[in-house]
């Protein structure tokens, strides 16, 4: 494989393997917390409200808490309702629902249920990696519930990162692979407070939060949804998003060959590709001026 798509398939899935040196080798499962009476709480999800105007759908990614788009809420909540969406089993959640198949179907349901009954006009949906991919179920499937939507470092099929020619079929024995790898994981005994490597952030500071986002996360929640996110291939649907605009904003640490992957993976679609300059998987840490930027000229484009 080549190494540059390697190391761009390590990095959306990355939350997967957190390895300590000093972790036990039993797996242990996150208590679960109890939420604040303040987050409405569904079958998939649950739902933190802030702020007034214009609504504003956030979802974060694969094993990662709401807590990723801390850097822009303060902001956008002055202008905006802003939802923030945490799926149940990450951040130390109760899973719920969320270790049955049908986790990624149930969520996006959950949402689009959410906004017909309160009853939430053309709400934006912006979703990072995973939740990038569940912005664009959304869009596809739920054109009434979907204002507009903004994918941040996330193809329509996760899968393009091992290779351009792959298919779900061909993808399902390396899903069924991940699966089980994420269940064996050993979970983190302490914080994490050194370092893990990896190109999930180009900080050291990004990859240690990463690193303790991912180890709250319930790893039967965390196989599940990385089993879905690699067998999922929303290209065929990408036509049927009318929501304007589609954006989508990538990462080129990895240099041009990121580009031609994110070409590659939206080509015929109605998506704008914006690439966003010396950041790796989580955008919004290793750039936040520029990742505010481009979500603010996201929510005021006409």
């Amino acid at each position: 494989m080549n190494p540059i798509i390697l190391r761009l398939s390590v990095a959306a899935l990355a939350p997967l393997a957190i390895l300590r040196p000093d972790a036990g080798h039993c797996q242990t499962t996150p208590a679960a917390a109890t939420a604040p009476a303040d987050i409405i709480q569904l079958p998939h999800i649950s739902i933190e409200a802030v702020g007034k105007g214009p609504a504003v759908f956030l979802i974060p990614g694969l094993a990662s808490p709401r807590a990723v788009w801390n850097g822009v809420v303060p902001d956008l909540a002055r202008t905006h309702r802003v939802y923030l969406v945490q799926v149940n089993g990450f951040g130390g959640d109760d899973p719920r629902e969320n270790t049955k198949p049908g986790l990624l179907d149930g969520i996006a349901a959950d949402l689009n249920g959410y906004i017909v009954a309160n009853h939430i006009k053309d709400p934006a949906i912006a979703g990072h990696s995973m939740g990038g991919l569940l912005a664009m179920m959304m869009g596809a499937r739920y054109p009434q519930s979907t204002g507009r939507v903004l994918v941040v470092d996330s193809l329509p099929f996760f899968s393009l990162l091992f290779g351009l020619e792959a298919t779900v079929d061909s993808a399902r024995p390396f899903a069924e692979q991940a699966r089980a790898r994420t269940l064996a994981t050993p979970q983190p005994t302490a914080p994490v407070t050194t370092d893990p490597g990896g190109i999930w952030s180009i900080t050291p500071e990004g990859r240690i939060k990463v690193a303790n986002w991912a180890a709250k996360a319930d790893p039967r929640v965390s196989a599940q949804a990385v089993y879905e996110a690699m067998t999922t291939d929303i290209r065929p649907e990408l036509g049927k998003i009318t929501a304007k605009p589609f954006t989508v904003l990538y990462a080129t640490g990895a240099g041009p060959k990121a580009t031609q992957l994110w070409e590659a993976g939206y080509a015929g679609s109605p998506a704008k590709l914006v690439p966003i300059a010396d950041s790796w998987h989580f955008i919004m840490l290793d750039q936040p001026a520029a990742f505010a930027k481009a979500l603010n000229d996201f929510l005021d484009a006409r």
